[in-house]
């Protein structure tokens, strides 16, 4: 396939630029005139970029800090440190 991403460019692939090459793949197969082969592989693709940006969404969420607010005034706290998961269970 052509327009296929390769590890080498998927490594310099921006988030930006890895969300337009799948929102330009979902609208493809949205279209629903792709041929099934081509449809697999642009699947394929899109799960590969869809990887890719979670990938990325994690790197970039461990490097962001939030600032709390304390008794002692602010400080840096890893973001996500205090998220719980709901569970869907009541208390």
């Amino acid at each position: 396939m052509a327009n296929e991403t390769n590890p080498q460019e998927e490594a310099i692939l921006s988030f930006e630029e890895a969300m337009d090459k799948l929102e330009g793949i979902v609208a493809k197969l949205e279209s629903g005139d792709v041929p099934l082969e081509k449809a697999i592989e642009l699947y394929q693709e899109g799960m590969k970029l869809s990887h890719l940006c979670g990938q990325k969404l994690e790197i970039v969420e461990k490097k962001i800090e939030m600032l709390v607010e304390n008794e002692a005034g602010l400080s840096k706290k890893p973001f996500g440190a205090n998220i719980v998961e709901d569970k869907g269970e009541s208390l």
